[in-house]
């Protein structure tokens, strides 16, 4: 018997696939691919690389269509992927410990997505710098990482559940099989397409996970993982948050589907009664830095600035470290009366990191909070200078700053920057036709009292 099979299902794949395939042939005697109904080479393609095809409908069914490659597979183990994932070389090391293992039932793999910047985010996950050596990845400046069962044994009680998010790990906890950690990585470059493909397979998510719903009422994760589409893609509150309180009613345990109830009723601009869900996730376990940030917000909407200091304190500690929450907890700390405190910890910040917008970002609007306008307008000029794809925004503000101290010279020079940087921006040629109408003006003052 083969010891393991690679099993996919795929349409119209071209782009990603040989690369794929070309990862898994060192260690994989069988690789069973399901084509749903590729109209490219994605056939061709995977006949070449010596894959066995099975040609299948599409039922607006992930696990309809990966249970269908399931069986026809021959190997003792199997590994799921999709087209456009790939393996390292060191994962041919790591499988035959895992695959000898006779206690398991199947493995958690760690798969780590690439994306274009550093604010994505899958769940409630964070971005990490890519480190990654894997050539076809070194483009990507970042990666988002989450776990699935993606390596388990053939057996006729283990298979895909879920229309769509399908996965075989809730059979195996059903059958009270053995779950281990995999020590190998599955690199993923879905993430990274375009915004068409994007809208195709977001609209796709949305019918299949209402499809979802409707067949299983009373799975709470359903629930979730459609109220996270319609909140982070489709940005529909009112749905998303009707689509999280339900999964908090079905399990009232999920902290992570209280945070982003509480997250949602935070964009809906309730800031109380985001607080009191953000202290339920906290309640149910779910600890994490992004529900102390957002608390801190929500307390910082509220002009509760001490409280919001100290939300923004237990993010840092909880591992949130970012330059986003320390330049938050130095505005907090100075709206809560501690000014020389806040300012010299933001300047601190900024001497040890001067390419982090967010620290530039946090300086401005404390500086234009205390009324110290000039000050401010120099410390919008340094983050011109220092940080790289500066928007048309941050031009027009820094000039707007030096206009309202009637320093004409430098209030031009940074609006005429601007429109190098941005040719053609009319609210930036509009800004700066004003400046020099005041400077005219100005200049005409001066030459009538002389």
């Amino acid at each position: 018997m083969t010891a393991l099979t690679v099993s996919m299902i795929v349409r119209d794949a071209q782009t990603f696939l040989p690369a794929c395939l070309e990862s898994v042939k060192p260690f994989s005697p069988e690789i069973v691919i399901a084509d749903t109904g590729s109209t490219d080479r994605s056939i061709a393609i995977a006949e070449e690389f010596g894959a066995r095809v099975i040609r299948i409908p599409w039922n607006n069914d992930f696990a309809e269509a990966r249970n269908r490659a399931l069986a026809e597979a021959r190997g003792e183990w199997i590994l799921s992927l999709d087209a456009d994932e790939q393996l390292d070389a060191s994962t041919a090391a790591s499988l035959p410990a895992l695959l000898q293992d006779k206690k398991a039932s199947g493995y958690q793999v760690c798969i780590r997505n690439y994306v274009t910047n550093m604010t994505e985010r899958i769940w409630d996950q964070a971005a990490k710098v890519n480190d990654s050596l894997l050539p076809s990845a070194a483009k990507y400046p970042a990666f988002v990482e989450h776990q699935n069962v993606r390596l388990f044994r053939r057996k006729p009680e283990i298979y895909f559940v879920g229309r769509v998010h399908e996965s075989v790990g809730p059979r195996i906890h059903e059958l009270h099989g053995l779950l281990g950690r995999a020590n190998f990585v599955i690199h993923h470059f879905g993430f990274a397409v375009d915004e068409a493909t994007k809208a195709r397979k977001n609209q796709l998510y949305r019918e299949m996970g209402r499809q979802k719903i409707q067949e299983f009422p009373k799975d709470w994760q359903a629930f979730f993982e459609l109220g996270l589409l319609e909140l982070e893609q489709y940005k529909n509150l009112v749905e998303a948050r009707a689509l999280f309180s339900r999964a908090c009613e079905l399990n009232p345990s999920a902290g992570v589907a209280w945070f982003f109830l509480g997250l949602t009723i935070f964009r809906m601009g309730y800031f109380e009664d985001a607080l009191n869900f953000l202290r339920q996730a906290d309640h149910a376990g779910h600890r994490t830095a992004l529900v102390a940030e957002t608390s801190g917000d929500g307390h910082y909407n509220l002009g509760e600035f001490e409280e919001a200091r100290s939300s923004y304190e237990a993010a840092l500690k909880r591992g949130g470290g970012s330059a986003g929450v320390v330049a938050k907890l130095c505005l907090a700390t100075i709206r809560s009366g501690k000014t020389e405190k806040g300012l010299t910890r933001l300047r601190n910040e900024l001497c040890a990191t001067p390419q982090v917008a967010e620290l530039h970002e946090g300086l401005i609007l404390a500086l234009v909070y205390l009324n110290r306008i000039e000050d401010a307008a120099v410390a919008a000029e340094e983050k011109l200078a220092m940080i790289k794809g500066v928007l048309p925004g941050d031009y027009l503000r820094c000039g707007s700053l030096w206009a309202q101290v009637h320093n004409w010279q430098r209030a031009s020079r940074a609006l005429e920057r601007g429109l190098l940087a941005h040719p053609g921006r009319p609210e930036l040629a509009r800004a700066l036709d004003e400046v020099f109408a005041a400077m005219g003006r100005a200049t005409e003052q001066t030459a009538y009292f002389k």
